[in-house]
């Protein structure tokens, strides 16, 4: 079948940027807000027992805001991310997070009055028929607790209209330059510029040891030609968040993160601890890589490069193919999920055309007033791409089976939004393996598995060791970007053992990651992810058919328990115990083994 590598945005709102139904629900929300703030202003939670009838009228009013909120910045994004040059996208972006403010302060009151309420009043809200039904006493609870550290309502309000210009400002600054970066290429006589996408897609995928090179050389000087001017970002970005933290009595800036991901700090330590005791099996590989392409350590740019050995040609896959493969496999785990993928696919909600004019990287957003998803990439026919595309519509799909619930309950954190996409990329990786019809062949799709373990036990590990050494170090001075580039350089050396030939001294500049505003420490979620998707698909093996709707269950749950609750409802385990870890972990070292094993005969 034939699919679009184009998504269709005209569905959500008809028109692009200048769209005249995006505009009149942006005129909508102005009203929506108002009238919130109204109800939140006069709202008397002693005098609205036992019924709680004006509660219901905020709560639904929230609801509507939220989808209001979550549809229209989704769709300016998507608009921005698919054309950089966009100037409009990015001035009706900032008029949304202006918009925000009004809504976030009367948050602010209404959270406030959640807290202030007494035992009583509390537990009869609780009880009332619409929460009960809505099933939001653990969302209710969680923002009752949040609360308590909220400053006055002046104050709050003051710290969030200088944050439209300051904290979101900053983040938006760093999609500005990146807009307008370019990477020069010569190739057969000829120089081409590349967006930043297409500069990394080839520079880590190519199969050309010389051009990896070259392309990594020139990403590393145009990047380090910006630093200073993505120093002076990541330093105001990083320490606004810094002083808000300071302000509402936060001094561990990973207090907020953690939170957020509703974890632990003994969950976080467990499994960082335990991923370094275990890193000498992937140092290995990469070295085994490295020796495969002629070199005795692995250069940084090789790390995700195709391992081709013998009359082995790699494998590409249309964007057709790729749909086709996604949906024919993840049908055996769960007939739901490839049904969906399907629909996704001829609905044209996915953004995979290689051209210039597109910001890299790859994600999905959701659209809760269409109750749909649309996904970005830049898809380049190889493997790795049919992996990212089936970890996008990984992340789709949990969106899917949430729709129906309130959007307080949709909420979930991302280290859980990471489990649904590595998931389905789990899925794909095995599949691949499956069908591997030589040794060179299984050589080939191992290291393609193996990428994405040694990405969250050294690569993602690099940027949380950075991230944590900044933040303390950002609490005593503005660092220049000198120190920023050796306290990355230090932090890559640390999670990678040292084991490396060379390093990235700028992807503290290159990685968006770092300069997002609305969610802190980008990075271990992935990891705690990954390893929880392990688990998850070890259960589906063993459960058979009854898996999908366990699967479907876990996901629902999501946003309505703590980390660890979730785990150890669905999955009976503990995630505050190393041994969870360790059995993930052991599946990729299984896969280490193997690959040892079968490349052992090339390098003698």
């Amino acid at each position: 079948m034939t699919y679009s590598i184009t998504w269709d945005l005209d569905s959500i709102f008809n028109g692009g940027i200048d769209s005249k139904e995006l505009e009149q629900r942006l005129l909508l929300l102005d009203d929506e807000i108002t009238e919130y703030q109204s109800l939140v202003t006069d709202w008397n939670p002693e005098t609205d027992t036992p019924e709680f009838k004006a509660f219901e009228a905020i709560m639904t009013v929230q609801e509507k805001i939220s989808k209001g909120f979550g549809q229209t910045i989704s769709f300016v994004n998507a608009i921005q991310s698919a054309d950089v040059n966009n100037k409009k996208a990015g001035s009706v972006l900032a008029g949304l997070f202006t918009k925000h403010t009004g809504f976030k302060n009367a948050n602010v009151l209404f959270n406030k009055k959640l807290t202030n309420l007494s035992t009583d009043t509390w537990q009869a809200l609780l009880a009332s028929d619409f929460a009960q039904k809505q099933g939001v006493a653990f969302n209710l609870t969680e923002a009752r607790e949040q609360s308590k550290r909220l400053l006055s309502e002046k104050e709050e309000s003051v710290i969030n209209q200088l944050s439209t210009d300051g904290f979101n400002a900053w983040s938006a600054h760093y999609d500005t330059i990146v807009a307008n970066i370019q990477f020069p290429f010569e190739e057969d006589g000829k120089t081409t510029y590349l967006s930043a996408g297409q500069a990394f897609n080839r520079m880590m995928g190519d199969a050309d040891t010389d051009v990896r090179q070259r392309l990594f050389d020139t990403w590393e000087k145009t990047w380090a030609n910006y630093a200073p001017l993505f120093s002076d970002t990541l330093n105001h970005l990083d320490g606004f968040r810094l002083t808000n933290n300071k302000l509402h009595g936060i001094t561990d800036h990973l207090e907020i993160p953690l939170e957020y991901n509703r974890m632990k700090k003994e969950t976080l330590d467990a499994m960082w601890g335990t991923i370094a005791a275990n890193k000498q099996p992937f140092v290995d590989f990469l070295t085994r890589k490295a020796q495969l392409f002629g070199k005795e350590k692995m250069d940084w740019q090789d790390q995700d490069a195709p391992v081709i050995l013998g009359e082995f040609e790699e494998k590409r896959y249309t964007f057709n193919e790729a749909a086709d493969f996604i949906v024919e496999n993840f049908n055996k785990f769960s007939p739901k999920m490839a049904d969906f993928a399907k629909m996704a696919f001829e609905k044209s909600w996915i953004e995979a055309e290689d051209r210039p004019g597109k910001r890299p990287g790859g994600y999905c957003t959701g659209l809760p007033e269409n109750e749909e998803s649309r996904i970005f990439m830049t898809y380049g026919e190889s493997i790795n791409e049919v992996s990212t595309l089936a970890h996008e519509l990984g992340h789709a799909f949990h969106s899917h089976v949430m729709w129906d619930l309130p959007s307080v309950s949709q909420d979930y954190a991302m280290n859980v939004a990471e489990t649904a996409s590595t998931f389905a990329e789990l899925i794909v990786a095995d599949a691949t393996l499956k069908q591997a019809k030589s040794t060179e062949e299984k050589i080939n799709l191992l290291d393609i598995k193996m990428q994405n373990a040694t990405a969250m036990f050294m690569n993602i590990h690099a940027r949380f060791i950075f991230e944590n050494n900044f933040y303390t170090e950002r609490k005593e001075k503005v660092l220049t970007d000198t120190e920023i580039t050796d306290l990355m350089v230090a932090a890559q050396k640390e999670s990678y053992c040292d084991s490396l030939n060379s390093y990235h001294p700028h992807f503290w500049a290159s990685k968006l990651h770092f300069y997002i505003d609305d969610v802190p420490f980008y990075n271990f979620p992935y990891t705690f992810g990954y390893l929880f998707s392990l688990g998850i698909y070890a259960f589906a093996q063993k459960q058979g058919t009854s898996f999908e709707d366990d699967y479907i269950a876990l996901l629902r749950d999501t946003a309505s328990m703590t980390t660890e609750e979730l785990a150890k409802k669905h999955l009976n385990v503990d995630l505050t115990s190393s041994e969870f870890w360790q059995a993930g972990i052991d599946m990729m070292i299984q896969d280490v083994n193997t690959f040892l094993e079968l490349t052992e005969d090339y390098v003698k």
